[in-house]
């Protein structure tokens, strides 16, 4: 039997479970029928909290698509992670550092109860996104069914392209995020976003995930269209994003920054599961 909990933020949901009690060693069949919401338990993503691979760090956070492979970032589910380890009493720290696969995230505790994750610094090299592209440039081309789309591209931990759009209520989302986000131009495939700029503070967000399809909120994919909007002169340093399934607040300085993401994190329920 594993012990797991269920949580959300902003509707993107997680079962998050400790792997430091209890041993945890799963099969990506296994995590695809756990992510079965008819026949399991239904997440975007899963969650393990694992014990530190750095002398610095206070635990380490793997992340698992409902497709079963493993990823190296995911923003909403650093902040469950970080309220199940508070809520477990894994760690009564403000401040908690955790190792990734893409490096390390500092998650901070503020009085409102909101969780703020130093996201990292982005990265925009095409190689380091990755993307397959001669030159890094601030808008990049890629043709889906004869039609050319422009997007900027960079890299949380894990690769994003964001599409300006008029509006994201008509913006054809499932079909051309699925085709964008396994085109050949992204050799790791892709998160593909699509930004609806309402002023220079404020843009709406809807992003197809990798190995996941459309979810409610994507909080590197929140980080990342800022970024590129920051990048394109379209928007400033301080901004809210809103997601379907709620609002992110997004800083950025610029290059060679991290970025801060500040947002809820929801426990559902806990449970028991047998594979």
């Amino acid at each position: 039997m594993i012990n797991f909990t269920k949580m959300h933020g902003l509707g993107n949901d997680f079962v998050v479970i400790d792997a430091i009690n209890q041993h945890i060693a799963l099969t990506p069949e296994q995590i695809r029928f756990m992510s079965d919401r008819h026949f399991g338990i239904g997440f975007d993503q899963l969650l393990l909290v694992e014990k530190p691979v750095s002398d610095n760090a206070d635990f380490k956070y793997r992340i698992f698509n409902a497709d079963g492979g493993e990823v190296a970032q995911c923003g909403n589910g650093a902040r469950c992670f970080a309220r199940f380890v508070r809520d477990k009493k894994l760690s009564d720290k403000d401040e908690i550092r955790v190792d990734t696969d893409s490096g390390q995230l500092l998650l901070r505790f503020n009085e409102n109860g909101l969780i703020t994750v130093n996201m990292g610094i982005p990265k925009h090299k095409p190689a380091e996104i990755p993307l397959l592209a001669e030159q890094e440039s601030r808008l990049y081309t890629v043709s889906v069914n004869a039609m050319e789309n422009a997007f900027g591209a960079v890299s949380m931990g894990n690769p994003h392209a964001v599409i300006q759009v008029n509006d994201i209520k008509t913006t054809p989302v499932a079909d051309l995020g699925q085709a964008l986000e396994s085109h050949a131009i992204f050799p790791e495939r892709a998160n593909i976003g699509f930004m609806q700029v309402l002023d220079r503070n404020h843009i709406k967000l809807r992003v197809y995930e990798r190995g996941a399809s459309e979810t409610l909120a994507c909080g590197s994919g929140a980080c990342a269209a800022t970024v590129i909007g920051i990048e394109q002169n379209l928007l400033d340093h301080e901004v809210c994003v809103e997601l379907p399934g709620g609002e992110l607040k997004i800083s950025w300085s610029g290059r060679g920054e991290p970025v801060f993401m500040t947002g809820p994190a929801i426990s559902v329920f806990d449970g028991t599961i047998s594979l």
